[in-house]
């Protein structure tokens, strides 16, 4: 095997894709900051309990575990950066008041989350700790559309869903609660047979409720189906008021859709949940949601909500950049060819010196100037290449 060869879902990425990524991250970064979020970067590794407290056993099957060969102690290659920010917002900030942090940083994953997706992610997003009114949760949702739109996307789809529909109807049965994980991966995959079979012990007010959870997806109008169909629980009542109120938020900036079996992040999660899609890409682009017990593993229980996506994903679905005019030099130390080489670029323009015996090469610029002598050999000027 040649020793260039990487892992499966493991690529390089090349100078026009890197500049895409980059240019995005600037642009979404820079955004977070307008509203108000400041940046942290938390490590790459850390202590396997500490990366995985609070996280579902999705996160736990993505990570990259080894042995730290100074401790001795078991590590963890992050796979989500959501539990590290909410690490650092719970110990190392400490603030009593409402606090917003954004973040962006490669992560791993053991596997690739879909059939071309890369096992290591370059994961951007924003999180609000300490509030616990919807209000905070209308914010998330708001940058994360605000980020696709600043990637150009003008087609979305916003999915929204509510953790809060389904416990409160498991609440209402002792056999139900204690098949939640059996059942969170059934409604998942809209798998009716399976359900019926699985529930038919269960009251029937909690099965009925929870057959009709598949069924319970498309337009905002499924919200007034759910309220005619599901039991009239105070939990119930308040997710869907919630819902309601977070796709009247969005009804003018994407296409607003319901489906409340979409249960992905359920093990923490813990309120409103919603999913951004854009056309070419069959998966979510983007994820967010309500987490307020994530912060109480970290032993301080703490509002939280927030969102995140894939740079390299979404850089994927974006055309080739336009090559950057450029302007050609010739190698030298002349100081009047050196000061004219900075003062260009100090005015924004790229130069590219050739060194001496090479041509240049180059994906993401185009030559399409000169730097020459003049006539009479005594100034440089700009001349023209076509």
């Amino acid at each position: 095997m040649p020793n260039w060869l990487l892992p499966e879902n493991i690529a390089d990425v090349l100078p026009s894709e890197a500049r895409k990524i980059e240019e995005l991250r600037r642009l979404m970064l820079d955004n977070f900051r307008l509203y108000g979020y400041e940046l942290v970067m938390p490590p790459l590794l850390e202590y396997l309990e500490s990366l995985l407290t609070g996280a579902g056993e999705d996160t736990d099957l993505r990570t990259f575990k080894l042995v730290d060969q100074i401790s001795g102690r078991m590590l963890g290659l992050r796979a989500d950066m959501t539990i590290q920010v909410a690490r650092i917002d719970a110990h190392l900030l400490n603030r009593a008041s409402v606090t917003r942090l954004c973040y962006a940083g490669s992560v791993l994953h053991t596997r690739p989350s879909g059939l071309h997706a890369t096992r290591e992610p370059l994961q951007i997003g924003a999180e609000i700790y300490g509030h616990a009114g919807l209000e905070a949760d209308a914010e998330i949702q708001e940058l994360a559309l605000a980020s696709l739109a600043l990637a150009g996307f003008t087609e979305v789809r916003l999915d929204l869903t509510h953790v809060g529909v389904l416990r409160a109807i498991l609440e209402g049965d002792a056999a139900a609660a204690r098949d939640e994980a059996q059942l969170y991966l059934l409604l998942r995959a809209k798998d009716v047979p399976g359900l019926q079979e699985l529930t038919k012990n269960y009251s029937a007010v909690v099965r009925d409720a929870l057959l009709a959870l598949p069924n319970l997806y498309g337009s905002v109008e499924v919200l007034k189906r759910a309220r005619d169909v599901l039991p009239d629980l105070p939990g119930i009542a308040k997710a869907l008021s919630e819902l309601a109120a977070l796709a009247a938020s969005a009804i003018d900036r994407a296409e607003v859709a319901i489906d409340l079996a979409d249960l992905r992040g359920y093990q923490y999660e813990s309120g409103a949940m919603f999913a951004l899609y854009v056309p070419g890409l069959p998966n979510a682009v983007a994820r967010g949601g309500r987490y307020d017990h994530v912060g109480e593993a970290f032993g301080r229980a703490r509002p939280a909500t927030g969102f995140s996506l894939d740079l390299r994903e979404l850089a994927r679905l974006l055309p080739t950049a336009e090559r950057k005019h450029s302007i050609r030099a010739p190698w030298g130390n002349a100081p009047e060819l050196k000061e004219k080489i900075a003062e260009l670029r100090k005015s924004g323009e790229v130069v590219i010196q050739s060194l001496p015996g090479h041509s240049n090469e180059l994906d993401e610029f185009e030559c399409d100037r000169a730097l020459v002598l003049d006539d009479n050999g005594s100034n440089w000027i700009l001349k023209n290449l076509g």
